[in-house]
């Protein structure tokens, strides 16, 4: 998943809507009236302490699970809905709606065998009010559904090409199996290891025929899901309300019933300096990730947490499924002007090379972001990634020496210095500002083109950027979902490979790992393919970044992955 660059809006003149107040009369209406009244002063800890608060100050545009395709969608319907399969804590996909599952010897057949006390949350969608039991069909539908182009869901991706199709290329009609209410079989035209995790993503979530079928379009503010908590309301712009499911299905080691809390409230103040602010009052329990505005208030160079706040809230890290990465178009067919002549002089491997030598990445990760994350001194596949060894792949250090040299041999000096254009947006201008400082120590004259974020995106997939900053988000925990970025057949705007990285050897690694059912074969696999992206060179690995969070002293059971979710079934608040 591709980030283009963090949103920034104006800052909100409170931090919670009263409107949303006085409409919401019932079910758990005494807590969250304390929760949602936060700026007229913090609220007893009897009355607050069972509503969860976080903030989201990226755009929330759906709560359809099929259109989960950012953080702020995933975060909100993974409270709402359930899938086959989830990630335990160690990121290995276990049992949720399926309490079992088998794999055929030959890794093409799945049969899932269905808990039998999975129930849709109770809505009008239902004959008299009263949520159904979960049966194999609702997932058939829920799949065909995300693949149906009429849903026009971004997530049908995790299917295409992967299950069994018909003449015309399209998911047959004997991909996904109702055998019984009970079991589920999805049938692949050949193994794909990563299958079982991409299951546990939010577009493979179930959902119910009755509501969609209801509600149209208009899903996306009217879920109807399975999971720990059920929807109240949403102000659009403002907040949403959750509630506690009283039917959920899930207990913890002690026979409880999940979850713990009464209510989530999701707030959307889009400032980042007014987040924390509201974070320090104590009116959000947790916020994720520290913007640049804050980032020295409240770490120290190297990381730790400044004295002011130490004790005051708990600050967490832990490696995040994140490239940060500088690419470099290899395809010239559509590059123009400027981004014509770039990328001539990068279709050199010395000058790609070079490039990547001149950078100190240590000195910027503690320059520029108090040292949260990793130098990316190995291949593309971060570090928070079991198959990740810097020892077996290594990669580029700062060594501007090497880099004067390999410029030299491709030509370039003082009599013929070389010009590059880079592409980004407005939110990296201040990092390319510090890579054009050490490219310029090297003699290599880096012009720096700022441009929006949409225009930056597409600029990058149609070939039109022949040098350009990018990020990749893992979608599931496998390094196949990065490895994927230079598979020849996945060329954008089709597929992920931005810069068009073409090599026979890397492809038949890529489609061996493919079907590779020994993991540690394919973990080998997955290093000689990164050690060539090391060779070649079509992108420059920054950093590997880190999840970051702060959460208030009194949350217990929130802990912080490399996938970043939020899971808050099992949260308490003391």
């Amino acid at each position: 998943m591709a980030r283009a660059g963090t949103f920034v809006a104006n800052i909100r003149d409170s931090a919670f809507p009263m409107p949303l107040i006085s409409r919401l009369v019932s079910g758990y209406a005494f807590v969250l009236l304390a929760a949602l009244a936060g700026c007229q002063g913090p609220a007893p800890a009897t009355e607050a302490r069972r509503v969860f608060r976080y903030n989201q100050p990226e755009s929330l545009t759906s709560l359809d699970p099929a259109f989960a395709r950012n953080q702020a969608n995933t975060w909100a319907t993974t409270q709402l809905y359930n899938g086959l399969v989830e990630l335990d804590d160690s990121l290995k996909p276990g049992p949720s709606v399926a309490r079992r599952y088998e794999i055929s010897a030959d890794g093409r057949h799945y049969t899932f065998t269905l808990r039998p006390d999975v129930r849709f949350h109770d809505a009008d969608v239902f004959p008299g009010g009263k949520g159904r039991r979960v049966t194999a069909h609702d997932f058939v539908y829920s799949f065909r559904r995300l693949l149906d182009g009429a849903t026009a869901s971004p997530g049908g991706w995790i299917f295409r090409g992967k299950v069994l199709e018909n003449a015309q290329g399209e998911p047959s009609d004997t991909a996904f199996v109702a055998a019984n209410d009970s079991t589920l079989r999805i049938h692949l035209q050949e193994p794909f290891i990563p299958f079982l995790g991409m299951l546990t993503m939010p577009y493979a979530y179930v959902v119910p025929r009755e509501a969609v079928q209801k509600y149209g379009k208009d899903f996306r503010e009217h879920p109807v899901g399975t999971g720990p908590f059920q929807f109240k309301e949403w102000d659009e712009g403002n907040a949403i309300i959750y509630h506690r499911n009283p039917t959920y299905w899930k207990r913890d080691a002690q026979g409880k019933q999940l979850p713990y809390l009464d209510a989530v409230q999701i707030s959307f103040i889009q400032d980042r300096k007014t987040e924390f602010l509201t974070f320090q009052q104590g009116k959000l329990d947790f916020i994720s990730g520290i913007r640049s505005g804050s980032r020295d208030l409240i770490l120290y160079p190297d990381g730790s947490v400044r004295d002011d706040f130490k004790g005051k809230f708990r600050l967490q890290k832990v490696p995040y499924l994140n490239t940060e990465y500088l690419g470099m178009q290899q395809d010239p067919a559509n590059l123009r002007g400027d981004n014509a002549e770039t990328g001539r002089a990068l279709r050199d491997k010395r000058v790609r090379q070079a490039l990547n030598y001149a950078l100190n990445k240590p000195e910027f990760l503690a320059y520029f972001v108090n040292n949260i994350g990793l130098p990316g001194n190995s291949g593309f596949v971060p570090a928070s990634l079991p198959s990740f060894s810097a020892k077996l792949v290594p990669g580029y250090t700062y060594q501007p020496d090497k880099a004067r040299q390999l410029l030299r041999e491709a030509g370039y000096g003082p009599g013929k210095p070389l010009r590059l254009r880079l592409s980004t947006v407005a939110e990296s201008k201040e990092y390319c500002e510090y890579y054009q400082k050490k490219w310029a120590e090297v003699g290599v004259q880096v012009e720096i083109d700022v441009n929006q974020g949409a225009a930056h995106g597409e600029l990058i997939d149609n070939g039109r950027a022949a040098f350009f900053t990018r990020s990749w988000l893992g979608d599931y925990p496998d390094a196949e979902n990065y490895l994927a970025l230079f598979y020849s057949h996945n060329f954008a705007p089709a597929g992920p490979n931005k810069t068009h990285f073409k090599s026979a050897k890397y492809d038949q690694l890529y489609e061996q790992a493919r079907l590779e059912q020994n993991l540690e074969k394919r973990y080998d696999l997955y290093r000689q393919m990164d050690r060539i992206v090391v060779e070649e060179c079509p992108v420059i690995a920054l950093y590997y970044d880190e999840v970051v969070r702060l959460t208030q002293n009194n949350v217990q059971g929130l802990t912080p992955n490399p996938m970043n979710q939020l899971v808050l079934e099992r949260v308490r608040k003391d």
